[in-house]
């Protein structure tokens, strides 16, 4: 019960600290930079091109190109911040990391199945199978939202532009 008290006590009693807030525009953010992300996730490819499978050199590349392709809609307006988290998630973390682990098993274990019945190069593949259908839905989504965007400007000017209803 003591025990119990304590942790009940301090609870009372204490401040919780406002949470930091995200900055409003952080350099990172901005599409030169998730480009130059892109760029570097290229660089790193092409640098193991030749001890990656041929098939994950061409998934990885067509991974950037749909990010490539994301990062391109900034040109008409900012991305909102479910792409750019997707973006800078994979460039800066997913794609990245995904690779260097694949490079760092040993050559003689890359056919060998593991625990769960994948070998290293079958569980690369999937995983970047997984990540083209992340940046691909995150492509989708972008359009998406510019057609609505165009839907809403539609409304908008018949709206504005034809004779009301209540004309007679």
């Amino acid at each position: 019960m003591r025990w119990f008290r304590r942790f009940t006590d301090a609870r009372e009693d204490a401040v919780v600290p406002p949470l930091p807030l995200p900055a409003a525009d952080d350099p990172a953010d901005s599409a030169e930079q998730l480009l130059a992300g892109v760029a570097g996730l290229e660089r790193l490819v092409n640098r193991n091109a030749g001890r990656l499978p041929a098939a994950a050199v061409a998934n990885a590349r067509r991974i950037t190109d749909v990010l490539r392709a994301v990062v391109g809609q900034a040109q008409t307006r900012p991305l909102d911040v479910y792409a750019t988290m997707s973006v800078r998630g994979t460039v800066e973390d997913y794609l990245p990391t995904t690779l260097q682990t694949y490079l760092a098993v040993d050559a003689r274990l890359l056919d060998t199945p593991r625990g769960a019945g994948h070998t290293p190069t079958q569980s690369l593949m999937m995983q970047l199978d997984a990540l083209l259908q992340s940046a691909t839905a995150t492509l989708h989504a972008t359009q998406n939202q510019d057609a609505d965007a165009l839907m809403t400007q539609g409304n908008f000017l018949r709206t504005r532009f034809s004779g009301s209803d209540l004309d007679l």
